[in-house]
């Protein structure tokens, strides 16, 4: 049996025993890692969401004719379920890629509606004036 200790606001505060489950010990050391954290002022959602971010920019720099041709190898990868590392990252991977697809169509609708919008704002029958019929 080993003891851990945990310190919150520079105090011991707890002495916590391990009693031989390594879930336990994990457990321990990110509440640990996260008071530390919190502690410092960062919480480990900021620093989490930070990374999220720097892939993000990163994926926005891929070009999405190219993607599109790895698609099609990623969705045959992870038809054949093996329960990998390599099958979870093409999974992760397929998504990533139908989520840039995604995001232009999405993306393209708005630019497509603003668009139609300003043309009917310009057009005459938009200012409120009547727009002229033949009457015969």
């Amino acid at each position: 049996m080993s003891i851990l200790s945990s310190s919150y606001n520079g105090c011991i505060t707890d002495s916590i025993r391990f009693l031989g489950n390594p879930q336990w010990v994990k457990r321990i050391v990110i509440f640990y890692k996260e008071e530390r954290a919190m502690k410092d002022g960062k919480s480990i959602g900021s620093t989490m969401e930070k990374g999220l971010e720097r892939l993000a920019e990163q994926i926005l720099s891929f070009d999405e004719a190219s993607l599109v041709h790895l698609r099609e190898k990623y969705r045959v990868m992870i038809e054949h379920f093996d329960g990998t590392k390599d099958w979870e990252k093409a999974v992760i991977i397929f998504c990533i890629i139908n989520a840039v697809s995604m995001k232009n169509s999405l993306f393209n609708e708005n630019v497509l509606k603003r668009t139609k919008t300003k043309a009917e704002r310009s057009s005459p029958q938009g200012q409120g004036r009547p727009g002229l019929k033949r009457v015969k």
